[in-house]
């Protein structure tokens, strides 16, 4: 049975490792906005773009090191990684923006399973443009 498992583990690592530290990244999402706007008490506008930023910084480094192993610091590689990844992570939300615009204001659907959807989308979009583009590995391993 914990063959299996490691089995299991071994064979969908990074995508197991990409959910964990997306977690990891909401609740670093959540702490930061929720210590702006309790303990600092910053507008929540504010308080949001301080957590969005954090989030990704956080996510950023967790997906660099530990869901796509990308090790190397050499600065002209993790400029160009950081750029894009926080490129797709602003392409991602303003398309998640996008959806719940028009699904609910335009088209009238409720906004709780428009958000899922749309949140669902956008963790696979990330997932795919971290893969294939930003971390992508080298050819040659």
């Amino acid at each position: 049975m914990i063959a299996k498992i490691k089995e299991l583990y071994s064979k969908y690592r990074e995508i197991i490792s990409y959910l964990f530290w997306g977690v990891m990244s909401t609740v670093v999402n959540y702490g930061a906005y929720f210590l702006c706007t309790m303990v600092f008490h910053l507008n929540y506008l504010i308080s949001n773009g301080i957590a969005w930023v954090a989030a990704v910084l956080f996510a950023f480094v967790t997906n660099k090191l530990f869901v796509f192993e990308s090790k190397s610091w050499e600065p002209k590689l993790a400029f160009k990684e950081f750029w894009q990844f926080v490129s797709a992570r602003i392409f991602s939300g303003l398309l998640e923006t996008g959806m719940l615009y028009l699904f609910v204001d335009v088209l009238g659907f409720p906004d709780a399973p428009i958000k899922i959807i749309a949140s669902i989308l956008v963790v696979i979009i990330n997932y795919v443009f971290s893969k294939l583009i930003i971390f992508k590995k080298p050819k040659d391993e």
